[in-house]
């Protein structure tokens, strides 16, 4: 009985956070200024307006994990590497599109 308990109980924990997460993802809003996010899962290829990651050229339909927003855009890296090196000087990359 005791075992039913504790694992009930940790189901419930564990759905209450997911939901909390997507929750905090949902309300994240986009602005006019650099911002980051860190919410991988929820972005794909086309919600990004950027093809290729700005800094070593990988394709984001390889895979986005890691984005931020310039100017009300959202933009897909494939690391936050490659985004940390972005965000130095966004307006380097951007001329260059």
């Amino acid at each position: 009985m005791k075992l039913i308990s504790l694992l009930s109980a940790s189901l419930l924990f564990f759905a209450s956070c997911s939901n909390n997460v997507e929750k905090k993802a949902e309300a994240t809003p986009a602005t006019n200024s650099t911002e980051m996010v860190k919410e991988t899962s929820l972005y794909t290829p086309e919600m990004v307006v950027n093809k290729e990651d700005f800094t070593c050229g990988m394709p984001v339909t390889a895979g986005i994990s890691d984005t931020c927003h310039v100017d009300g855009k959202a933009y897909g890296f494939c690391s936050a590497e490659c985004k940390d090196e972005f965000l130095k000087d966004p307006k380097k990359y951007l001329t260059k599109k």
